[in-house]
């Protein structure tokens, strides 16, 4: 029995991929082991290949890991792609139906586990259930219990009724006692788990969770991948928990709604991807100038355009910094894990109301859709508190004073907000340039003033709520990996797998980027060694803004750009590379990673 084993199942869009991926992460999950698991697929309804992959361990995993002990196998293609990608014994289960070479397989070093997957499911069931007998005779062959993923079906089929639930769990048990008993001896097993109770969520859920917890009030939104599921989630609870979720026409409604409920007082956010978050930027400013606060989240995926709808990427960070004409104040968040998601959630909307400002909080697809075990603890709603900023009490003002001047100018930046109804707080907020009290003006002094009085936040950000960043590993490393965002998993790992091999290696992350903390990143990258940057983007857009804002130039940097995610032995084949002299290793399609599709599908 391992401590860590990697499943990976694959098929054609429409044969239940996703489905039996879920069923066995949540299966794994009770039965008390760690679990990260996340899916490829094509941006079409049916056809073309896709794959979950789910890793179950005994101790706490952040990222995929590659390659994996186990392939089940839903299409003779499925075999061809994955066959140079799996780990030396690995079992490949697939249907005995499929024109596979089992000599060829064993050939390779290989063990090929053939089951009439199909055949199970229509003699005990529908043909429809030939990925229930898959999980079935997963079941079997890695030593799994059926009865934690009978449980699942359960639940999953409830609704359709006994009729539906009955079939299916004899399809898994059927393929489960057909496998285990004709491949009895598979070396690669199933973990087992110390049956603690863990959250199983993905970074959409816990940063809507966060803004739960925040007290968000409203959310309008266009359905864009892969941020959909934060709207789809909110609308879900949102009688329960008093939140107006609305589906706007496009990003620009959706981000101007957003905008009107901040500027009536709702705690307000919208969520798209980058391709919505263009659409967004005029808007954006908008935000700057009025002062309203809200909170925008841009789950990225790849580009430009249309680009990967499907695929992961973090290129749109120097968009979010510098989005919209002119300057003014914004703050911009990346969450690397699950929890930082939760916190990420309830965070943006307290920097939001006390700086009176949009905030941006950037995830992205593999972040967003991975589930992952958390412990429950790390979900603090104790710890969330609702900061809404120098908001008073319009009624309180006095109605015979001078005036109510909504962007008065103070040290801090800061104008005191009373919210629109009250007759002693009546002012207008324009999009063009205006006085204290809220009159359009082109005056020059006017316009210096309030130019110096906007950008006065970023100051008192950076003072007082700009975290610097976060470091793992071994003070004295010789070589830290420098990230932001979701390559924060992957980095870690391969850090502690560096450290074990003899390469002392730690990990520094950014989970603030805007206002850049500088001088907390100046003195972290002093101490640095060999300071290496990890990223999901073709330029480096990270290590650009360290250069731009420090001076400082990394000594290497790790990129991958083709919508796939890093996994730990990618940035551990890589930083062998930068020491061997390699500035830039840019990574490429090869035995770890898959190779781009060649078709193209349907964009969603």
């Amino acid at each position: 029995m391992t401590s860590d084993l990697s499943i990976r199942i694959g098929g054609d869009a429409g044969q239940g991929i996703e489905s039996a991926g879920a069923a066995l992460a949540r299966a794994f999950a009770r039965s008390g082991l760690h679990v990260f698991a996340t899916q490829d697929y094509r941006s079409r309804i049916r056809g073309g290949h896709n794959f979950y992959q789910v890793r179950a361990a005994q101790a706490a995993v952040e990222a995929q890991r590659d390659p994996p002990e186990v392939l089940l196998a839903f299409t003779r293609e499925t075999v061809d792609i994955h066959i140079d990608r799996l780990a030396p014994g690995a079992g490949i289960l697939y249907d005995a139906s499929l024109p596979v070479d089992a000599g060829a397989l064993h050939a390779r070093g290989l063990a090929p586990m053939p089951v009439p997957l199909t055949k199970i499911a229509a003699d005990h069931g529908s043909r429809v259930m030939t990925n229930i007998a898959g999980l079935g005779a997963l079941a079997g062959v890695v030593g799994f219990p059926l009865a934690r993923i009978d449980a699942v079906l359960r639940e999953e089929f409830a609704a359709k009724g006994p009729e539906v639930v009955r079939p299916n769990l004899a399809v898994a048990e059927a393929a489960r006692r057909y496998a285990a008993t004709t491949y009895p001896d598979f070396v690669h097993r199933v973990p087992r788990g110390d049956a603690r109770p863990r959250l199983l969520l993905h970074g959409n859920h816990a940063l809507a969770l966060g803004a739960v917890a925040a007290g968000c009030r409203f959310i309008a939104a266009y359905p864009m991948t892969p941020a959909t599921t934060i709207l789809e989630y909110m609308a879900a609870i949102g009688a329960e928990e008093g939140i107006v979720a609305k589906h706007a026409e496009d990003e620009i409604a959706a981000v101007c709604m957003a905008i009107g409920a901040g500027f009536a007082g709702a705690r307000a956010m919208t969520a798209t991807s980058g391709g919505g978050f263009s659409l967004m930027a005029e808007a954006l400013g908008l935000a700057g100038m009025a002062e309203v606060p809200v909170v925008i989240v841009d789950v990225q995926r790849g580009g430009p355009s249309t680009g990967l709808p499907t695929r992961t990427e973090q290129a749109d960070l120097l968009f979010a910094i510098h989005a919209s004409q002119g300057e003014f104040p914004r703050i911009v968040l990346a969450p690397g894990t699950v929890p930082e998601c939760f916190e990420a959630g309830w965070r943006a909307f307290n920097l939001a109301d006390r700086y009176q400002c949009p905030v941006i909080v950037l995830s992205d697809l593999y972040l967003a859709g991975s589930l992952v075990t958390v412990e429950p603890v790390s979900l603090d709603w104790a710890s969330v508190e609702v900061d809404r900023g120098e908001l008073i009490d319009g009624g309180a003002l006095d109605p015979d004073a001078d005036g109510y001047r909504r962007f008065a100018i103070t040290e801090s930046g800061i104008s005191p907000r009373a919210l629109p109804g009250s007759p002693a707080a009546v002012y207008a907020a324009p999009s063009d340039e205006h006085t204290e009290d809220g009159h359009i003006t082109e005056e020059i002094h006017n316009r210096v003033a309030m130019m110096k009085k906007r950008m006065r936040k970023e100051d008192t950000a950076l003072r007082n709520s700009i975290r610097g960043p976060a470091r793992y590993g071994q003070e004295s490393a010789r070589i830290t990996l420098v990230c932001w965002g979701s390559t924060l998993g992957a980095a870690r790992e391969a850090a502690a797998l560096l450290s074990a091999d003899g390469e002392p290696a730690a990990v520094l992350h950014f989970p603030d980027l805007w206002p850049f903390p500088v001088e907390a990143a100046t003195e972290a990258l002093t101490s640095a060694g060999l300071a290496i940057g990890v990223e999901q983007n073709f330029t480096g857009q990270l290590a650009k803004l360290i250069r731009m804002m420090t001076g400082r130039q990394l000594d290497g940097r790790i990129l991958a750009y083709d919508g796939r995610p890093f996994a730990p032995a990618d940035i551990v084949q890589a930083v062998h590379r930068v020491l061997a002299g390699e500035s830039d290793v840019h990574i490429e399609p090869g035995e770890q990673r898959l190779p781009a599709e060649t078709e193209v599908g349907v964009n969603v």
